[in-house]
């Protein structure tokens, strides 16, 4: 007798983009323009995301002040500081923050998310970014960004010592035996003694194997490069992808690629960036959409938009298409990801300025769905039963607002429908990721 596969479900990460994505979202006379800094904010988020069953909750970092500060809040706190305040005000939900591997070294992210995991029961995971802006690198003694190609190899190099001192415990090496007096068996914690061309790295990590085996490794680059660094380690994969065909060709092409490196392709998750703006209505919907992107001053549009396309701002008109050759910023040394979806939004629908600043919410790259939550729930569905997503991180329009909006009309209709879950059926992020305990290599 066989045992029947259970049906796939969708997996559902919350974005903590401090008062929400849109970047007027502070403005609202709800929110609170001081959530940036407030530790309550985020804990209320993860909570509100923690009782709809998420999987986990998202902090995005920079390394520098990397946008209008003048005109909306920024990325902040250090966001491992945030995971350990959100784990104590929580018990299931997965939390996952993200840490350069440019202007960090392995043993110090080892350490700070294995503390994470540990002081979580086994719920954290690491994305990782290589930083690609000019600002960051000046904050860390730099006057230019490292080649693209230099950052990725330092990443993978990076990956894999962190991967080797998570594993430097064996998982019975904690002996713990009062009578004999025995702590550790010390024939069983090992010294990884990397050498490469870009660390070394003596070991071990101070910290045994956790309940979960190690942190998930996520990853968010959509570049050749950054494919190719998903491959080998990653096993959830952020996407940038406006369209359902563009979303299923790059699910696709990395799912090969990982076959390509001997794993699985079930060993990773492809979780597209989702922004949403709820409404009883379509109509409504609409209405909260256009009021929110008035509320952005037209200047802060522009940078922004000019920022991601690597353009000087006077060449953008509010109501004629994006210019023609644009090239991929600094000669391929930017954000490849963000710069291919923006532009690819603008071009396909031959769209004005001013209508792409609209149908981005303001933002750059993500896909932004408006609409009640039977439309947000179909826009799911379907492109859940492509195979173009596992899964999506969302990123609501306002915070905490836009996601109770969500919680409250999207995820019963979901659970009607058998696409997600009612309760948690594990208690580590793995277990909801639907990953398997690594075993110590």
């Amino acid at each position: 007798m066989t045992t029947a596969t259970p049906p796939r479900q969708l997996h559902l990460n919350v974005n903590i983009l401090h008062s929400g994505f849109v970047p007027s979202a502070w403005r609202l006379p709800g929110s609170d323009p001081g959530a940036f800094i407030d530790v309550h904010h985020y804990t209320r988020v993860a909570q509100i995301a923690e009782a709809a069953k998420f999987d986990a909750v998202f902090l995005a970092d920079n390394a520098a002040i990397a946008d209008q500060i003048h005109l909306r809040p920024i990325t902040a706190i250090e966001p491992t500081i945030l995971l350990a305040s959100m784990a104590a005000a929580t018990s299931r939900i997965g939390l996952i923050a993200t840490a350069s591997t440019s202007y960090n070294e392995p043993y110090n992210i080892a350490r700070r998310f294995a503390s994470v995991d540990h002081v979580s029961a086994g719920r954290a995971g690491w994305n990782m970014v290589t930083t690609a802006d000019l600002a960051s690198a000046r904050n860390f003694g730099r006057q230019e960004v490292p080649d693209h190609q230099q950052r990725y190899a330092r990443a993978g190099e990076f990956a894999t010592v962190v991967k080797r001192l998570w594993n430097s415990w064996e998982d019975d090496a904690l002996v713990a035996d009062k009578a004999t007096g025995q702590f550790v068996d010390a024939a069983k914690v090992h010294p990884i003694l990397h050498q490469g061309s870009h660390f070394a790295v003596h070991g071990a990590l101070t910290l045994p194997r956790s309940a979960q085996g190690h942190p998930v490794l996520v990853q968010a680059g959509g570049s050749a490069d950054g494919l190719q660094l998903a491959a080998e380690h990653a096993e959830a994969v952020f996407t940038a992808s406006t369209t359902l065909e563009e979303s299923l060709a790059y699910a696709n092409k990395l799912r090969a690629a990982v076959r390509a490196a001997g794993r699985p392709a079930g060993s990773l998750k492809v979780l597209p960036g989702l922004t949403t703006i709820v409404g009883a209505t379509e109509a409504e919907a609409v209405r909260r959409r256009d009021e929110l992107v008035d509320l952005i001053p037209w200047e802060y549009n522009v940078t922004r938009l000019a920022g991601i396309l690597g353009i000087a701002p006077d060449r953008l008109h509010a109501d004629q298409p994006l210019p023609d050759h644009i090239e991929l910023p600094a000669g391929g040394n930017g954000n490849h990801t963000f710069f291919h979806a923006t532009l690819s939004a603008g071009r396909r629908d031959k769209l004005t300025v001013r209508e792409l600043v609209r149908r981005l919410a303001g933002g750059g790259g993500h896909r932004v769905v408006v609409g009640t939550p039977e439309q947000i729930a179909d826009d799911l569905a379907h492109w859940f039963a492509s195979g173009a997503a596992d899964g999506f991180n969302l990123m609501p329009d306002v915070l905490p607002d836009g996601l109770q909006d969500f919680v409250d009309g999207v995820v019963p209709l979901l659970q009607r429908r058998g696409l997600f879950r009612t309760e948690y059926t594990g208690s580590t992020l793995r277990e909801h990721l639907g990953l398997a305990r690594p075993p110590r290599h």
